[in-house]
């Protein structure tokens, strides 16, 4: 984290200086008239989408929620490798794994082949590859998680705050205004819902630029725009609780994959803490057009399902936090915005929908949260973008286009690790059964799924062809930033090159050097720093603005192939050490080497091109949008030329 740019600041670093809307939106007792962006709905995609515009001074956001306060106790618990690669973005993956439990091994049991009433241990897993992410599968309440968020919020420039207890009740988008920059096309109107200051059943209305719906699968805002889910229920029941219980099951510290003979299967899901559990139950089948609601179940009816698939192991349950019942369902619908399908050439998208609005996953591969939060980590950066005037309004064309695609492949793959694990065990009067040893082969074969790495951009307006892949093989174009272990030449700090790229909207340049000296002024290095300081085809020449720090819309950072001892820094260009803020002074953190001294080598590990070297265009959400050799100017340029707008 860097501060004193401008002056000594003492006290909290990460608490920026408030906004001229910060007074404004810690007003709980009323909605703001005008907004820029509006929020439906706080959770993960909502307070993802949020805690990054927050970070926004220019940016009015409003955050509304028909709940009278914030989450309690949170419903998933399951934070990938790749959301924890996100929350380090934010400033709080550190919180989160201190707190949380670590996912290790996940074990697999089946009926005994020599008794089938009873449970064995079939195998053992590691959960994520090794090399997969620098960050851990850990489990951890969600309401905490947006706990992280709503602090984040706080101590944001525009120190943003939900207003609660706000039912949406319609909403109304002038689409012949889409194309209007000053437009506030949207008007929401609410009903209070809460008591302050008698405000129970009062109307309030809102106008906003944007509006997006992370208001759950009975989405008001995907209702508005006339979309709906699609996709169909498994017809299958599972209950789930988090308890306080001692057993004589040994792996009841361990996530575990239970299925047995005859009485179904369990997800167990260690918590944080050390003591709670989360067991998901296996229940009946369900009729075709049978709701589970009239099942009638009851906790002592789950607990008792559980107790007979533990046999012989036993289970008593002290005490229930939560629990509940639902049906597995996979749904998605056909678009996320509001712009229909024939009128993407004439009209711009002004609302949007994310996470559960647009997309349901059973809770079996643990996507349902953290496909939300990713959801709102692609819009935010480019809602930010369009409205400082940064970006094309065209650019947030590509928010359904590229998350509606991801979200069917993980439907696809929740759908078959769903109907896996409720699939009968193959036996001799059911030869096409499922085999325990299945399960844990397709786990392991869908890792990247689970961690949530599988994700890849097609190529696109924001994501390049592969025809300089070669020098970078280890960052592929579309996918998310694998970050590796470097050094920094200034201080020797060992660090991931990762944990530089923050949610803070900026795109990154990212040059590793090719293998020639340097600090020759022929380098390849110091004549693509000529080109992007210096050059007015630069497009950081070009789309920086006027009195704003060289570093304010393009990130640049160089990674060196030599040992840090090796190098001298005053012989490396200037531009290396761009100065900055109202005393021009030097940021010395843009300079890497790669970390001989472990063997971590981040030239062999993500296989760069060692005698060319190669310029990565990193994405604000942290994806790969391109590979490009140094000298690679023309395209480097054509690239930004489709999207972003010239700065005045």
């Amino acid at each position: 984290m860097q501060f004193h740019l401008d002056g000594y600041r003492f006290g909290d670093p990460s608490l920026t200086d408030p906004s001229a809307h910060a007074t404004a939106a810690r007003a709980p007792d009323r909605l703001p008239s005008e907004v820029d962006v509006l929020i439906v709905g706080c959770g993960p995609a909502g307070l993802t989408l949020a805690a990054q515009l927050a970070a926004f001074p220019e940016i009015k956001t409003a955050i509304v929620d028909q709940k009278y306060g914030p989450l309690q106790l949170g419903q998933a618990d399951g934070v990938a490798c790749r959301t924890m690669e996100m929350f380090q973005a934010f400033g709080f993956r550190e919180e989160v794994e201190r707190e949380a439990y670590w996912v290790n091994e996940t074990t697999f049991w089946r009926p005994d082949p020599k008794d089938a009433s009873r449970i064995v241990r079939q195998g053992r897993v590691q959960d994520v590859e090794d090399g997969l992410s620098d960050y851990p599968h850990v489990i951890l309440n969600q309401a905490r998680v947006h706990e992280f968020y709503l602090e984040k919020m706080r101590k944001s420039p525009n120190r943003l705050e939900p207003n609660y207890g706000r039912r949406l009740v319609h909403l109304d988008i002038d689409a012949a205004k889409s194309a209007d920059r000053a437009a506030y096309p949207i008007t929401a109107s609410f009903e209070r819902g809460d008591v302050y200051q008698g405000g129970f059943g009062q109307p309030e209305t809102m106008r906003a630029k944007f509006v997006v719906g992370c208001d759950g699968a009975r989405s008001v805002v995907r209702q508005a725009l006339g979309r709906s889910l699609h996709g169909d229920a498994a017809n299958q029941a599972w209950g789930v609780m988090d308890v306080l219980a001692v057993t004589t099951f040994p792996d009841i510290r361990m996530k575990s994959l239970i299925q047995s003979a005859g009485e179904g299967s369990i997800v167990l899901i260690p918590r944080e803490g050390g003591y709670l559990v989360r067991i998901y139950v296996e229940l009946d089948k369900l009729k075709a057009h049978e709701r589970i609601t009239s099942k009638n179940i009851t906790i002592d009816r789950l607990i008792a399902a559980a107790q007979r698939i533990f046999h012989p192991y036993t289970l008593d349950v002290k005490e229930v936090a939560w629990w509940s019942c639902y049906e597995i369902g996979q749904r998605l619908t056909d678009k996320f915005d509001d712009v229909p399908a024939h009128d993407l050439s004439t009209r711009l998208p002004r609302a949007f929908i994310a996470g559960d609005a647009c997309h349901t996953h059973s809770p079996k591969a643990g996507q349902g949260m953290n496909v939300s939060m990713q959801d709102t980590f692609n819009l935010g950066w480019k809602l930010a973008a369009v409205l400082r005037g940064q970006a094309k309004h065209e650019l947030l064309h590509t928010y359904s286009a590229e998350r509606q695609a991801i979200a069917k492949t993980l439907i696809d793959f929740d759908r078959e690790w769903a109907a896996m694990l409720s699939a009968p065990l193959k036996s001799a009067s059911n030869p096409k059964g499922v085999e325990p040893a299945e399960v844990q082969k397709y786990f392991v074969k869908h890792g990247h799924y689970t961690a949530g790495t599988a994700t890849k951009y097609s190529p696109s307006t924001l994501t390049g062809k592969a025809d300089h892949q070669h020098l970078a093989n280890g960052f592929e174009i579309g996918t998310r930033f694998h970050s590796a272990p470097v050094i920094r030449l200034a201080d020797a700090k060992p660090q991931r090159l990762g944990d530089t790229l923050l949610a803070d909207g900026r795109w990154r340049l990212i040059a590793f050097a090719d293998q020639q000296d340097q600090t020759a002024p022929s380098s390849p290095l110091r004549a693509l720093c000529d080109f992007l300081y210096k050059s007015e085809r630069s497009p950081i020449r070009r789309f920086t603005p006027d009195g704003a720090d060289v570093d304010a819309v393009f990130d640049v950072r160089f990674v060196l192939q030599q040992a840090y001892r090796d190098l001298p820094l005053g012989a490396l260009p200037e531009a290396v050490l761009p100065g900055k803020g109202r005393y021009g002074l030097r940021d010395y953190e843009k300079v890497f080497c790669p970390d001989l001294k472990s063997g971590r080598d981040i030239f062999e590990m993500r296989g760069i091109d060692r005698k060319r070297g190669a310029l990565l265009i990193v994405r604000p959400d942290q994806y790969v949008a391109h590979v490009l050799p140094l000298d690679g100017y023309g395209e480097l340029t054509k690239f930004f030329d489709t999207f972003m707008i010239e700065a005045k």
